[in-house]
């Protein structure tokens, strides 16, 4: 397969409310039924609802700034302090009557010249680093797949993905020294492990996988891994084993927390 016709493009929270209704499996949702098919079960039943924290929206913006172009933010989003007080001659504050009742006015998601100040500086360290341009000289940001992956209709979807270079993931981190780190903390190995079973499905072929990663303090640092197909494999095994647990939990209708069974504290 040499074209992209597999690849869906539609919004993001169309695609985020599909998994949320539990139509699909996302790799968000299956590392929260990894830890505790409950916490899973009580989401998409929106027993649990989760609002956008201010860090989740900076991470979208940044995502599109730096992924999709200065034209794709500028539709999305709109940069200003919001209206000025008269008296004052500044912006009202974010938590003020004011602030709030201009803001419901607005078509677009505000971004204030401070945070915009600081995505430049994240999109400045993406670009620099030449593997990382390389990586994103060519290719589609925010595409969607979908398949049935171990008889579980699931969904991805990704930063970035072309046919040459494969799929491409971006995230923000405290400091480049520490990331590999983060990989395992925050379950990025299974979650691209996750996109590329999808997209073999699909194509029918591994692609290579990548994640650029930029520090979100000065100097704004990039830095770009490979990961390997080896440690992919032994991540997508712990994925099928955890659909495996989903099923039995969706034909028995139990959905246990994890933690049922008594357990042992014996090392310092």
């Amino acid at each position: 397969m040499n074209n992209t016709n597999f690849i869906i493009h539609e919004p993001a929270d169309e695609y985020h409310a599909r998994s949320r209704s539990g139509e699909f499996m996302s790799s968000h949702l299956l590392a929260d039924f990894r830890e505790s098919p409950a916490l899973y079960r009580r989401k998409v039943s929106g027993e649990i609802t989760e609002s956008e924290s201010s860090a989740f929206v900076m991470g979208r913006a940044a995502h599109c700034l730096i992924l999709e172009g200065r034209n794709a933010f500028d539709r999305e989003y709109v940069v200003t302090d919001g209206p000025i007080n008269p008296r004052t001659g500044e912006s009202y504050g974010r938590n003020t009557k004011a602030f709030a009742e201009w803001a419901a006015t607005q078509e677009r998601e505000i971004i204030s010249g401070k945070d915009f100040s600081f995505l430049l500086k994240l999109q400045r360290g993406v670009w620099l680093h030449p593997l990382a341009s390389e990586l994103l000289a060519d290719g589609i940001a925010e595409g969607v797949v979908r398949a049935e992956y171990c008889s579980v209709p699931c969904q991805i979807r990704m930063d970035w993905f072309s046919m040459k270079s494969g799929l491409v993931d971006l995230k923000t981190c405290d400091s480049l020294r520490w990331f590999e780190s983060d990989c395992r903390r925050y379950g990025y190995i299974q979650q691209l492990a996750f996109y590329r079973a999808i997209l073999r499905i699909v194509t029918g072929k591994n692609f290579p996988v990548h994640i650029i990663a930029v520090e979100k303090n000065e100097p704004f640092s990039a830095g770009v891994w490979k990961l390997t197909d080896e440690l992919l494999d032994l991540a997508e095994l712990s994925n099928k084993s955890a659909l495996e647990r989903f099923r039995a939990c969706c034909i028995s209708g139990v959905w246990p927390t994890g933690y049922e069974d008594l357990r042992i504290i014996d090392t310092l």
